[in-house]
């Protein structure tokens, strides 16, 4: 394969991340449990302009995962497009998530959690680091996010 569009900088990369946020529908959500067995799942999941909402029953592994951990790493699934963030993770029950962040479900999916059958737990990503790069040529510049704190 050879290469024939020129590198994005840094200004264009952030804008393409926060689209992706807005318009993808499934994520990538990386957890371990306290002895570090990895557990990686796609998850539907929302953002609310500053944090991504996830959502997930809490006795499943990734479930027990973000509730004990505070740290988690995020993919979409386009490995000629990466993007990895890097997040601090808060556990809410249904009874007590924001409600509209239970209700961006409902709005983006048509599905609400909180009503489901089964007990749903939902996991606030804060953002702490983004890398976002197209191949090898994006590598250098790849960090747009450190400490919480966009770079660009």
């Amino acid at each position: 394969m050879k290469i024939t569009v020129p590198p994005r900088g840094p200004e264009e990369r952030r804008r393409d991340v926060l689209a992706r946020l807005e318009r993808e529908s499934d994520i990538w959500v990386a957890s371990a449990d306290p002895d570090g067995l990895p557990c990686l799942v796609p998850l539907w999941f929302v953002w609310d302009g500053e944090c991504i909402w996830l959502s997930t029953r809490p006795t499943n592994p990734t479930g027990r995962n973000l509730g004990t951990g505070r740290r988690t790493r995020l993919a979409f699934a386009d490995t000629r497009d990466v993007v990895l963030i890097d997040g601090e993770t808060t556990a809410f029950t249904d009874r007590d998530v924001p409600a509209a962040a239970a209700g961006s479900f409902r709005a983006k999916y048509g599905w609400d959690p909180r009503e489901d059958r089964a007990p749903y737990s939902f996991f606030r990503v804060r953002p702490l680091a983004v890398q976002a790069w197209h191949e090898q040529r994006e590598l250098p510049q790849r960090h747009l996010m450190r400490d919480g704190t966009w770079l660009v």
